[in-house]
């Protein structure tokens, strides 16, 4: 009996071991938890899940540093993330490259506005170069220009128009 147990036993490990019987790979409509590294093609970090990059790239801290979770599929995440962990399996590591047109889209300079510096004030903001709002519809816009009578508010997303590289490692799928 231990013989024979210990046969299939070892029938299996070789069966793993050649790729026979391989681990689930991540499909639409599961859940999965990734660690991630994102950066611009210049190698510029701008996100990432990892405490040691976000030191090593001189980010601000977060209160903590977790895998992301997220359902594949779901709309949850930008397309070419979504896209680029269908297939992934636990452990696996890979990096992909997408296009503005599944990040954040092209830049629209259709997206630049102005408003009068007065209406900002009265709003109790001082407007200064640099300064992000947040919008009633969750947006972030971003202040470019402010003279004496306008500010010119930038609604595009801040990684619109730009290609982005992301170091991915999955870390579980359910």
């Amino acid at each position: 009996m231990f013989l024979k147990a210990f046969g299939l036993s070892m029938v299996f490990i070789a069966l793993v071991a050649v790729g026979c019987l391989e681990s689930p790979k991540a499909k639409k409509g599961d859940k999965v938890a990734v660690d991630y590294l994102g950066t611009l093609e210049d190698g510029t970090v701008f996100d990432t899940s990892i405490k040691e990059e976000a030191e090593k790239a001189k980010m601000p801290a977060r209160p903590s540093y977790e895998p992301l979770e997220f359902t594949v599929g779901a709309g949850q995440m930008i397309k070419g993330f979504d896209e680029g962990v269908v297939g992934m399996g636990v452990g696996e590591e890979k990096t992909i490259t997408i296009p503005p047109a599944e990040a954040y889209g092209e830049y629209q300079e259709g997206a630049l506005t102005q408003v009068p510096v007065s209406q900002l004030t009265q709003a109790g903001i001082k407007p200064q170069v640099g300064m992000k709002l947040g919008m009633p519809d969750g947006r972030v816009a971003t202040i470019k220009e402010v003279n004496k009578d306008y500010a010119l508010i930038d609604l595009n997303h801040e990684l619109a128009g730009k290609t982005l590289v992301f170091k991915i490692i999955m870390r579980k799928i359910n």
